[in-house]
């Protein structure tokens, strides 16, 4: 209920809220006020625009294997181009990187055990399970037509059928291909006398599959 001042008339259903007056153009004025400033603060709203981005910094995003064929001088590109010697340990050497970092991805912890001279190369324990895989890690150029494994090699395999795997990669000019996985690769035992035997290497990697 509003209190009557004196001189004032009190209007039936009238009420005055705290913070208003209850003469009605000093409440008009208020409103009119109140909608001056919105229409301020909406002008300024317009008004403001977007500053220019400022940079912080860049950052350069480059392949680790381009980072790899970089920095393999051009005439060890050569020389693994034409298999020699040196070219040889250069294969060998991008073959073991590749098997490894697959072995990583797959979630598995590899180990270079090449040389144990065990009948593989790399024993990887399965991230999953704690079972261990044996890797035999062959490197070929490019233009490679054949992949020759050693006895004791073969003899592994045959010992070990469902841990062991054969591990083919292609090696051009410093560029990988694979690796190339090959479960079961050999048949039956080579003979006695046999210090190693040479496979067709197309007919291996039709049978090969990708990491898993």
């Amino acid at each position: 209920m509003g209190t009557v001042h004196p001189g004032e008339t009190a209007h039936p259903g009238a009420t005055a809220y705290p913070g208003e007056t209850a003469h009605p153009g000093a409440r008009a004025d208020a409103l009119a006020d109140r909608l001056a400033r919105r229409r301020t603060e909406l002008a300024r709203e317009r008004d403001l625009a977007p500053l220019p981005p400022v940079v912080r910094g860049r950052a350069l995003v480059v392949p680790s294997g381009l980072l790899r064929r970089l920095a393999i001088p051009e005439r060890t590109r050569l020389e693994v181009r034409e298999t020699t010697p040196e070219g040889r340990v250069e294969v060998e050497r991008l073959a073991m990187e590749a098997v490894m970092a697959a072995e990583r991805a797959l979630g598995h912890e590899p180990r270079d055990v090449s040389a144990a001279k065990v009948g593989y190369d790399v024993e990887s324990r399965d991230g999953r399970t704690g079972r261990l895989r044996f890797i035999e890690v062959k490197g070929r150029t490019g233009d490679a037509d054949t992949v020759t494994v050693t006895h004791q090699e073969i003899r592994t395999a045959l010992n070990k059928p469902d841990a062991f795997i054969l591990a083919i990669v292609r090696v051009r000019d410093g560029y990988v291909s694979g690796p190339h996985y090959l479960r079961r690769p050999f048949r039956a035992e080579p003979d006695f006398d046999a210090v190693s035997v040479t496979y067709n290497l197309r007919e291996l990697l039709a049978r090969a599959e990708a990491p898993r």
